[in-house]
């Protein structure tokens, strides 16, 4: 193999630019040409292709979302919209694919492979709802900014003596939530994977009362609810007035952390290796800090599970 594409795709996360920086550095050392797919898959079936050299992905390393940017893409879940595609990939010699980025970009991995095209996928999203790995790009980083907002958040609540509600993302995925939740020293946290808590946070909150506690942080997950119907379900249950705080994207962004851009590298590594050996329709991870790859279809269709042992010692930690 001597051409290979890069592209990234979905949601932005940081360790994406680490993870294509990886990409291109460690094809080109291994004597390949590598060209980036600007735009996503819309950028595939638009022709959006550039080869990249070493300068290319210079001083990106620190930086948070991705220089390939991102774009959604439903023209390429029709067979039509694929076969512009690999007309486009074909026209540049290209012979294998690195995918960046969630469960939709791998099913667009998986349908190229199935015409020919073999694709790695890299995990690539700040929601860590990926299975077959412990963590996946963007999800560390995203935790940091979600931890400093709640030690800030906290300060006024104790200053004010009130209960906060802080919404972050996640999709139907609890991880940012019950990770941030747990480091932030939340008194509550409500995850799409526990859906029956809303009573037990309500008899914890008025226990508190009872023993003189003045201020608490509720972490909520999006795949439960958004914070203001929360808040709205507390005063009716309970008389409890909330201050909610919604931190949407503001969690995507920003410089990655060590551990983003560790991990970006290490993929975007293998991603290539795996590439020279002729593999395709394969998925990287890392498991007990070991990297790992298997096939995208053994794992598109798994449910996402919580560590329930970290779900419990929260509660434990919340009396």
């Amino acid at each position: 193999m001597k051409r290979i594409g890069v592209l990234t795709s979905g949601g932005d996360s940081p360790g994406m630019n680490p993870a294509v920086r990886a990409v291109v550095r460690k094809a080109i050392h291994e004597g390949m040409e590598v060209y980036g797919i600007y735009q996503g898959y819309q950028g595939l079936i638009e022709g959006n292709i550039k080869k990249l050299e070493v300068g290319d992905v210079g001083d990106i390393i620190q930086r948070g979302g991705t220089m390939l940017y991102s774009a959604r893409c439903p023209e390429f879940k029709t067979e039509e919209g694929r076969l512009k595609g690999i007309e486009n990939l074909k026209k540049h010699g290209i012979e294998g694919l690195v995918v960046i980025g969630g469960d939709g970009s791998y099913m667009g991995a998986v349908k190229l492979t199935e015409l020919g095209f073999p694709c790695i996928g890299i995990p690539g999203t700040i929601d860590n709802d990926i299975p077959g790995t412990d963590f996946t790009l963007g999800f560390d980083t995203a935790l940091h900014t979600v931890i400093d907002a709640i030690d800030k958040i906290r300060d006024t609540a104790t200053s004010h003596e009130r209960t906060f509600i802080i919404e972050v993302m996640g999709r139907n995925a609890g991880d940012i939530a019950l990770w941030s939740g747990l480091a932030g020293g939340a008194e509550t946290i409500l995850i799409p994977e526990a859906k029956d808590e809303f009573q037990e946070m309500v008899d914890r909150l008025r226990k508190g009362q009872e023993r003189g506690k003045k201020h608490s942080i509720i972490v909520v997950a999006e795949g439960v609810a958004n914070g203001n119907e929360v808040a709205k379900q507390l005063h009716e249950a309970a008389g409890i007035e909330t201050r909610v705080t919604v931190l949407g994207h503001i969690q995507r962004g920003g410089s990655p952390t060590a551990q983003d851009r560790v991990l970006g590298s290490r993929f975007g590594g293998r991603a290539v290796e795996l590439l020279l050996e002729g593999k395709g329709g394969r998925a990287i991870g890392i498991r007990k800090n070991e990297i790992v790859d298997y096939d995208i279809m053994e794992i598109l269709g798994e449910p996402h599970h919580i560590n329930a042992d970290m779900y419990r010692l929260s509660k434990e930690l919340s009396i």
